[in-house]
């Protein structure tokens, strides 16, 4: 088997044999810019790459053909299920019924399958029909270009911030990049470090397992991992004393409600959102208010266009491009 990158080697374990092998034949060039690993019953094996999404066959070899593609078998899913759940899906029935599970450094399996419901709401998910195995992975220095908007030198803490992209274009890997810097601190800004409280509801920010983050975060971060939101940017407020609380994906009204409560404490918010420009920004009814009444005082815009974390534009509160 060849040299695999990490993040390969670390999934190969949670998957049936005979889907290991195959990866296992994937070239060094495959690997490094791998992404994501699909199962699907009775589907052709299937990986993301560079943002395109390919079949493999037996030899490992990608093709964007079905024709010749490895399909799965039922009893490869199960074999895959069990592994993950080391052999005891009760025991991992909230992760079930959340849709996904975070695996030892960082990856995320999530799956579909059969609805289980008890009194009109999901309980779990049984006979497992998809599995997507998203392959973790860090970029320490990504947000560095950010730091001289994101950060209010005069007051030594950063500013309100949005970062805005369309899924899968880097916001997450750019949150847990500016959170990694601001808890090792930047000495080459005079820079201190502070004090940051994660709210990680999906369990990809930080990642963590066994209440271990799987991704550096620097030594000063505190971590609610897979709470609401809206429960635990209070809670951290109440709690922890944080000087900043970091969240991925907000845009309910619980969410909104939670950023309005603190916006006056002196504590700094860097959160994340779906969306691809200020016209869909403005079509999520929770944050047009936000937006109105300038809480967030950087809006960054990212894309893949260049790759996932294409910086596009930085913005002010007033809706002035200080990066365009």
């Amino acid at each position: 088997m060849l040299q695999l990158s990490r993040g390969l080697s670390e999934i190969l374990p949670f998957l049936a044999p005979s889907l290991r092998d195959i990866l296992g034949r994937l070239s060094p060039t495959v690997v490094d810019g791998l992404e994501e690993v699909r199962l699907r019953l009775s589907r052709p094996l299937s990986v993301r790459w560079r943002q395109n999404e390919f079949f493999l066959d037996m030899k490992g070899e990608l093709s964007p053909l079905i024709s010749g593609a490895y399909i799965v078998s039922r009893e490869e899913i199960q074999k895959t299920v069990q592994l993950i759940s080391q052999g005891s899906i009760y025991a991992f029935e909230e992760e079930f019924r959340q849709g996904f599970l975070t695996l030892p450094g960082g990856h995320r399996v999530g799956f579909t399958g059969r609805a289980v419901l008890e009194g009109g709401q999901l309980k779990t998910l049984r006979d497992i029909s998809s599995l997507n195995f998203r392959i973790a992975r860090a970029v320490p220095g990504a947000s560095r270009p950010l730091l001289p908007y994101v950060l209010d030198l005069r007051n030594l803490s950063p500013y309100h911030t949005l970062i805005v992209s369309p899924p899968c274009a880097g916001k997450t890997t750019m949150l847990r990049d500016l959170v990694r810097f601001l808890s090792y601190g930047i000495p080459e800004l005079h820079f201190p470090a502070l004090t940051v409280g994660v709210v990680d509801e999906r369990c990809e920010l930080a990642a963590c397992c066994d209440g271990v983050p799987q991704h550096d975060l620097g030594p000063r971060v505190d971590v609610l991992d897979h709470c609401p939101k809206d429960v635990g940017m209070l809670m951290l407020l109440r709690s922890m004393a944080p000087q900043v609380i970091a969240t991925d994906e907000i845009g309910c009204a619980g969410d909104v409600t939670a950023i309005w409560e603190m916006v006056n404490t002196g504590v700094s918010i860097i959160a994340t959102v779906h969306a691809s420009s200020w016209e869909q920004l403005e079509e999520r009814p929770h944050l047009k208010e936000l937006i109105k009444s300038k809480v967030f005082q950087r809006y960054i815009f990212l894309s893949r266009r260049k790759g996932p974390g294409t910086i596009e534009s930085v913005w002010n509160e007033h809706r002035e491009p200080l990066v365009c």
